[in-house]
């Protein structure tokens, strides 16, 4: 770490406040090698904590060095590890809570861009999120308003990138407990004046988890990408060893490689399945119905969309 950048940082949490310029000599010096150091990164957390209205430039430079140390920080790229989920955990935690909508947006940002995040990290931001829709207030950093007696059309924006995000449950689909959560923050928000695009994000998430498809190797996990990245770098790979450890680990690879026919109906078969509604999806669907005793307007449009695509399939 540079003496400058330190400097800067030390100066502006004692001021209170940082100035565009000051943000741009930060960038300046704290990626002069295109990294960011946990050493850095707990300053400008520090920092953060610090300044009392943070500038929009100081904001954005916030949340771009804490998601490249997180994600960026260690091998391979993309990835954040458990002691880089816990480090952060720690950071937003240090006051007690999520002290700005720019921690928020932090946490939604590893969450949607991420290759794979431990489940703790997973888990501890679902918590946030739901925390902050249903009690958090202020400006988001991605346009309008938080509010603790409905649920805007910001709020829908957050929840989205989350449960669809990379790092989600299901990469590009929605898991149980994001549905579970979806379900909790309806029900609390009955009756009130909630953006009409809740409706929207309810129906299709619960019906995403019911019946869309998620391919399992859609994610894969850091450890399994460093294997990988090891077996590529070591030079005493054979060609033979090579196609044999591949067919060991990845033994679709060989049709997606060379050509192999039936992949597009495999995949066809296996949308389709996903289609399909078990009896145990329609055991959960009862039970999270169940929980405020009635069939509601937003119910009412997810059994809706379900009969309409049950229908067609």
């Amino acid at each position: 770490m540079s003496f400058e950048f330190a400097n800067i940082a030390r100066q502006a949490a004692a001021d209170r406040s940082i100035s565009d310029e000051e943000v741009l000599a930060l960038r300046r010096s704290g990626w002069a090698d295109g990294k960011m150091t946990q050493e850095e990164a707990a300053i400008v957390f520090a920092t953060q904590q610090a300044i009392e209205n943070p500038s929009r430039a100081w904001s954005d430079f916030f949340v771009e060095a804490i998601q490249n140390f997180v994600l960026n920080g260690t091998e391979p790229r993309g990835f954040a590890c458990a002691e880089e989920a816990q480090w952060l955990i720690a950071q937003v935690e240090a006051d007690g809570r999520v002290c700005s909508m720019t921690e928020l947006e932090v946490l939604v940002r590893i969450i949607e861009r991420a290759q794979n995040v431990p489940e703790t990290l997973k888990t501890y931001v679902l918590g946030v999120l739901e925390r902050e829709v249903m009690e958090g207030v202020g400006p988001t950093r991605c346009g309008g308003e938080l509010s603790d007696s409905h649920v805007t059309e910001a709020e829908c924006r957050l929840i989205r990138r989350v449960i669809f995000g990379q790092a989600s449950d299901r990469p590009a689909a929605v898991g149980k407990r994001e549905a579970e959560m979806l379900f909790r923050i309806k029900d609390a928000v009955l009756g009130r004046d909630n953006a009409p695009e809740f409706k929207r994000l309810f129906v299709q998430g619960v019906g995403n988890y019911l019946m869309g498809f998620a391919s399992g190797s859609a994610q894969v996990s850091r450890e399994r990408m460093l294997e990988l990245d090891a077996f590529i770098a070591d030079n005493r790979s054979s060609v033979g060893r090579f196609m044999g450890e591949m067919a060991v680990a990845a033994p679709n690879a060989f049709g997606a490689v060379f050509g192999r026919r039936d992949k597009a109906g495999e995949r066809e078969a296996a949308v389709a399945e996903a289609a399909e509604f078990t009896g145990a999806e329609l055991d959960w669907l009862d039970s999270q119905i169940q929980l405020n005793g009635k069939v509601d307007e937003y119910d009412q449009a997810l059994l809706e969309f379900i009969a309409e695509e049950t229908a067609v399939a």
